[in-house]
């Protein structure tokens, strides 16, 4: 396995801990509803910093943008949009189904769809099934999606033991929210498969490998910001036990406190997919669509690394803990073999 590669998996491996670690300062948020925080949040990780990242890359940011038609910027634009659907259709997936349930089922389809869809839509699919390298990374996606299903099973059986229930319970609507889920999620998938043109013209005004995918960020993430945002203020607006007046009208102390929470967990959470970007560049570009398949399948087993750390396993007993431990390795195992895949 190249060295590149190898820097790739590990970069995708940063990427997906900020992405498993992102919530913890929003946990830090009190006294506001979740839809400030969220937008606050949101606004700097969809908003703040893909524009200022890309502000300071671009010798010329408006030329750089102006440069593109609306018939190569629309379809990454929607399909920003159609993550950030995912987003929304995510936390409604936890609260009929749970979290291990709801992850496991949202996060297996996503990583699916939006692994393998990218090869299908450009007609390669027969080519990964007529090679040895295709083959061997096909082989990583399914162990991946065992890997997946094992952590959340220990998951289910953690929430069982600790006796953690949907706040909502609901199998038939969790259900099909998790597969909505799973699927509009893959959106930042094709999203980053639709916006190579832009990548392209990055590289050709002198802008390093590494970094050539954040100036799309300004266009995905601008379609996911006005999916959350306005799903947000719609409800700050509609819903009357609701205010963003008595959200700010807190102690300043802790006004001041939750807005740097809201802000870090933003950051964070952009921070996945700036080193998503390190990783998805050191990945050979014909088996790019695999970025996605490495970024999931990591953020369920640094999920399950947190957890641990975070003592959150504690009094659950010996099973759910092996389990977990089990299910880390094999998505460990699955990102190895998918490595020998791209390097053969």
């Amino acid at each position: 396995m190249s060295g590149s590669i190898l820097l790739g998996i590990f970069w995708h491996f940063v990427g997906a801990a900020s992405a498993a670690c992102f919530y913890a300062p929003f946990k830090q948020v009190k006294k506001w509803s979740w839809e400030t925080m969220w937008s606050l949040g949101g606004f700097f990780s969809w908003i703040i910093l893909p524009w200022t990242v890309s502000y300071l890359l671009l010798p010329d940011f408006w030329a750089y943008y102006g440069s593109f038609s609306i018939a190569t910027l629309l379809p990454i634009f929607l399909f920003g949009a159609m993550w950030g659907i995912g987003n929304i259709n995510y936390g409604l997936t936890m609260r009929f189904l749970g979290m291990s349930l709801g992850i496991g089922i949202a996060i297996g389809v996503t990583l699916i769809i939006g692994t393998l869809m990218t090869p299908v839509l450009q007609g390669k699919f027969g080519l990964l099934l007529s090679t040895s390298g295709g083959q061997m990374t096909l082989l990583g996606v399914f162990v991946a999606v065992i890997g997946v299903a094992i952590v959340s099973y220990a998951g289910l059986l953690k929430e069982r033991a600790l006796g953690i229930q949907a706040e909502e319970f609901n199998l038939k609507k969790g259900l099909v929210l998790a597969v909505m889920c799973g699927i509009f999620s893959a959106g930042m998938s094709f999203a980053m498969d639709a916006a190579k043109p832009m990548h392209q013209a990055a590289e050709q005004i002198g802008i390093s490998p590494l970094y050539v995918a954040l100036p799309s960020y300004v266009v995905i993430m601008g379609g996911g910001a006005i999916v959350n945002l306005a799903f947000c203020f719609i409800r700050l607006a509609i819903k009357p036990e609701l205010s963003v007046k008595a959200d700010f009208s807190v102690a300043k102390s802790l006004l001041i406190t939750n807005a740097l929470f809201s802000i870090l967990g933003g950051v964070m959470w952009y921070l996945q997919f700036f080193f998503y970007a390190w990783g998805h560049a050191n990945v050979p570009e014909h088996y790019g669509y695999m970025s996605w398949m490495l970024h999931m399948s990591f953020y369920v087993l640094c999920g399950g690394i947190v957890g641990l750390l975070l003592k959150e396993w504690l009094g659950v007993g010996r099973k759910p803990v092996r389990i977990l431990c089990l299910g880390c390795l094999v998505i460990i195992l699955a990102a190895n073999i998918v490595g020998m895949g791209m390097a053969s």
